[in-house]
């Protein structure tokens, strides 16, 4: 059977399985809260899993690998050092505050929660938050989009513009059947292949390349590309220094954290405040392997070329796609497990259209757009203002 036809099989699986978990938590959403926050019933694990897989957007599941194939551990490091930080300090000092102080108003986005506490009456707050997430989260999400198409088209040579569509309707309709709770399991779903594609890529690369002893033997020889404070010059074959103020930058990646509507509305659906020190640990621990995984892809991939086994790479950020490509020659059950994590490092980035989709999950933009529509049908009404 041909790569092709394994990963078209492992396409219509995967697709079809995400399908049905929409349609599945459909029969469950009774009110709003039930749609918005999964009526506030999340598990540790699910809450965890969820809210640091919706975290890895295709810049670490791409860019952090690739920066680590052409440049070496350092900024990759730094970066993944800030991420790890700020994903723990934002579990500690947010979450429970959130998750208490939400239920206890009625709160059931991340704007709702703002306009409630400080009584903002002529949803001032909420227009704010709307406009702030359609100029950032629109792009964003595009972007997306615009990857899934790049994925099929280079994979097929399907038609851009049609694969694209396809994969946002089928993101869509998954997240509007079955609301946050869908989309929070399709999360978990993926983290976990997720895992288990990140240990297959990095054990087939391992092997490709001549073992692991032939990998670092390989990241030695080059210089700085082993250094925390030294960056490797791949045209030059020489090290240059990574500033001080260049680490502080890159540290400071993890502040972003604690504005994450995606992950904050998390904090908010757990079903038990006392169960987010579970949820902490797993994310944490969860997210720090990711990310030392994701970034000894990039020492790995580099070590292939050498080895031959896999091409020197113009874009260095293809490197995890161009290793996943290789794996899904090797069957169906192989093409599937090298989808998944193809379409992971793509799909993520549209989790965001929970921020508009369910996503008035974090902004009043699509709250307007269901108040609409709850005035033009009736079912939709009685739903949302069921008790």
């Amino acid at each position: 059977m041909s790569a092709n036809v394994c990963i078209i099989i492992a396409i219509v699986v995967y697709l079809g399985a995400m399908l049905y978990v929409g349609f599945a938590f459909s029969k469950n959403n009774n009110n709003a809260e039930d749609f918005y926050l999964g009526g506030r019933k999340m598990g540790p694990f699910v809450t965890a899993m969820s809210a640091e897989a919706s975290d890895m957007s295709s810049w670490l599941l791409m860019g952090l690998p690739g920066v680590a194939y052409l440049s070496g551990i350092c900024s990759a490091a730094w970066t993944a050092i800030g991420l790890g930080i700020g994903t723990w300090l934002n579990w500690f000092f947010v979450s429970r505050r959130l998750r208490r102080y939400s239920s206890n108003i009625g709160a059931i986005t991340v704007p709702d929660f703002f306009s409630k506490r400080y009584h903002d009456n002529k949803n001032i707050i909420n227009a704010i938050a709307a406009l702030v997430i359609i100029i950032f989260f629109v792009p964003y999400t595009a972007s997306g989009f615009a990857a899934c198409g790049k994925l099929f088209h280079t994979l097929f040579g399907v038609d851009y513009m049609a694969a694209m569509i396809v994969s946002a309707l089928v993101i869509i309709g998954y997240t509007i059947m079955g609301g946050f709770g869908a989309v929070c399991t399709t999360d978990l779903i993926q983290s976990i292949v997720m895992s288990l594609a990140l240990v297959t890529v990095v054990t087939y690369g391992i092997n490709s390349a001549g073992g692991f002893a032939a990998v670092m033997d390989n990241a030695r020889s080059l210089p700085g590309y082993l250094s925390l404070n030294n960056t490797f010059d791949a045209a030059n074959n020489t090290s240059n220094s990574f500033s001080f103020i260049s680490i502080v930058s890159t540290l400071a990646w993890g502040i972003g954290y604690f504005g994450m509507p995606h992950i904050l509305v998390r904090f908010m659906a757990i079903e038990d405040e006392k169960k987010l020190t579970l949820s902490r640990r797993i994310a944490s621990v969860w997210v720090v392997i990711a990310m030392t995984v994701g970034i000894f892809i990039g020492v790995v991939g580099l070590a292939m070329t050498k080895a031959g086994s896999l091409e020197n790479l113009a874009d260095s950020e293809t490197v995890i796609v161009r290793i996943t490509g290789l794996i899904s020659r090797h069957g169906v059950l192989a093409a599937l497990i090298a989808f998944s994590r193809l379409y992971f490092t793509v799909h993520y980035p549209t989790d965001v259209l929970v921020g508009t989709i369910t996503g008035a999950l974090y902004g009043v933009a699509a709250y307007f757009i269901v108040k609409a529509l709850m005035n033009k049908v009736p079912k939709l009404n009685a739903i949302f203002n069921k008790q």
